[in-house]
């Protein structure tokens, strides 16, 4: 039997703080690995709840995917992250990209090249986090004479950062020390994605980086039919913003057709059945639950981490799906510990 990847639950930026770290507790009560926050344009930033869960918990890891540096200068990361970093003594993890175009675009801030501005964005951080004085003129971002006041507390804290093209990959093979996959990234995608990540860091002589991160809505019931109808309302909720965002981002879409057995001529009618009201339960068949979602019993959704792991994710970071995740993280997490 394969070995499951790490599992660790993603908190919603719609959630209260103070939401967030009853469900730290208890994620970190059950043995999950991490809690990780997103952080998405004008909605709730990723800092007050992660600060207020890393001070309520101590050994549950904490994660930032992502930050980018369009409208949070490297400079202002480093500062950030540090002192996050210092309040949870040493388990925070950093993702780095580029963000939502049309969303930096709507502040009033270029999008333009987003490689060189989190190539950037890593060079800068990472200097900074070792203490340096930093005097880098990037393609993009810049730092004069910059150094942070006081010591970092880990000058090797993981940056990981978030890709899906091509090209953000090889660069993720070549500077980073991870890899985050969003969700709507079947297992299939993540094959590729590892693979050209690897090659990458190879080339550029440098060790392979060793976690990634993926992204991924879950529901677990006793009644299999119950979950299953949760994790197709949490895709369709996602599939259609997806859908239209590879309209201006060939990677996205190239991501969503990697799952081979939903031809794009069947993503697109969903997607116009969903638009036009149709329930998502009405609209996607198993083909997209087994596709994006870990969905089903508890030995269920275990089979499925497994399948991810053998594509390459070390790190599951599961939305858990419903009015109320606690008796579905304490379900699953009971079932891994017997399963192992």
């Amino acid at each position: 039997m394969a070995e499951l990847p790490k599992l660790s639950v993603r908190l919603s930026g719609a959630s209260h703080p103070r939401d967030c770290v009853a469900l730290a507790k208890i994620a970190e009560a059950n043995g999950y690995h991490a809690v990780w926050f997103p952080e998405n344009a004008f909605g709730r930033g990723a800092l007050p709840a992660a600060s207020a869960c890393a001070a309520a918990t101590t050994t549950i890891g904490i994660g930032i995917g992502v930050f980018n540096p369009y409208n949070r200068h490297p400079t202002l990361m480093a500062m950030e992250i540090a002192a996050l970093d210092e309040l949870a003594q040493g388990r925070v993890r950093l993702g780095i990209g580029s963000g939502i175009a049309a969303s930096t675009e709507r502040m009033g801030l270029s999008a333009a090249r987003p490689l060189a501005a989190v190539r950037d964005a890593i060079t800068i951080l990472r200097a900074m986090l070792k203490g340096e004085e930093v005097d880098y003129a990037g393609e993009l971002f810049s730092a004069r004479k910059v150094k942070l006041e006081w010591p970092a507390p880990r000058p090797d804290m993981p940056l990981l950062m978030a890709a899906r093209g091509e090209q953000a990959l090889a660069l993720a093979g070549k500077l980073a020390d991870g890899l985050i996959i969003s969700n709507m990234c079947p297992a299939e995608f993540t094959q590729a994605a590892v693979l050209t990540m690897r090659e990458a860091a190879r080339q550029a002589q440098r060790a392979v980086p060793a976690e990634v991160v993926q992204y991924v809505p879950c529901a677990v019931r006793l009644d299999r039919a119950e979950a299953h109808a949760l994790a197709k309302r949490e895709i369709g909720e996602m599939l259609a913003s997806f859908w239209s965002l590879g309209a201006c981002v060939p990677s996205a879409k190239a991501a969503l057709l990697c799952a081979r057995a939903i031809s794009e001529r069947d993503f697109a009618a969903a997607v116009a059945r969903l638009r036009a009201g149709e329930r998502a339960a009405d609209v996607l068949d198993h083909r997209f639950v087994e596709a994006f979602a870990i969905a089903g019993t508890a030995e269920d959704a275990l089979a499925q981490a497994r399948r991810y792991r053998e594509a390459g994710t070390s790190e599951l970071v599961l939305t858990f799906a419903g009015a109320r995740a606690e008796p579905d993280m304490q379900y699953l997490a009971n079932a891994a510990r017997i399963t192992g």
